[in-house]
């Protein structure tokens, strides 16, 4: 049973609906600028940050999954945009040997800048009608902002999550044996 509990894909689950419950509630209703943060988001990219791009590729799906199940849009189209978002963060993340925390601070930032900015475009090419306009700048940069600012725990929660162990902690055996 304890091992059951350390599947990433179960622990993914246990953090994704109170997350999604929180950012479907609380955080809607919160709006600096007129713009809803993004914590769905902003945990694909640090699954990507935490994992690999491997690993935040399935976090961003899952989670972007979960948030298309209670939302009106297209089924699957925020777990794609959350998906690449996870990927693109590990990616990024993964080019680097040092990880210091403004640098996870800064690819939280860009990866939410981007799949923010992707995201009506992946809806326009499904067919969505989408109005691009200046507006945009501002969501983007809001939930970039927010995200920034919360990406460091969220980054070491991920890693509890995604069970990676953090970069500078030494290896136990139960870790190894994992």
């Amino acid at each position: 049973m304890i091992e059951l509990l350390r599947h990433p894909l179960l622990r993914l689950l246990m953090i994704g609906l109170p997350v999604l419950a929180l950012q479907t509630t609380l955080l809607a209703d919160m709006r600096p600028a007129g713009v809803v943060i993004q914590a769905m988001l902003l945990l694909s990219v640090a699954g990507g940050i935490a994992g690999g791009p491997e690993r935040g590729a399935l976090a961003g799906f899952v989670l972007g999954f979960l948030f298309d199940l209670v939302l009106t849009s297209p089924l699957g189209l925020h777990a794609l945009v959350y998906g690449l978002a996870g990927f693109l963060a590990g990616y990024i993340n993964s080019l680097t040997i040092d990880h210091p925390r403004w640098l996870i601070v800064l690819v939280v930032g860009v990866a939410s800048a981007a799949s923010t900015a992707i995201y009506p475009v992946a809806a326009a090419m499904i067919g969505e009608e989408v109005v691009f306009s200046t507006r945009l700048i501002t969501v983007v940069a809001v939930v970039s902002v927010a995200n920034m600012v919360l990406a460091v725990p969220a980054v070491g929660l991920m890693r509890w999550v995604l069970h990676v162990p953090a970069p500078d902690a030494p290896l136990s055996i139960r870790d190894d044996a994992v």
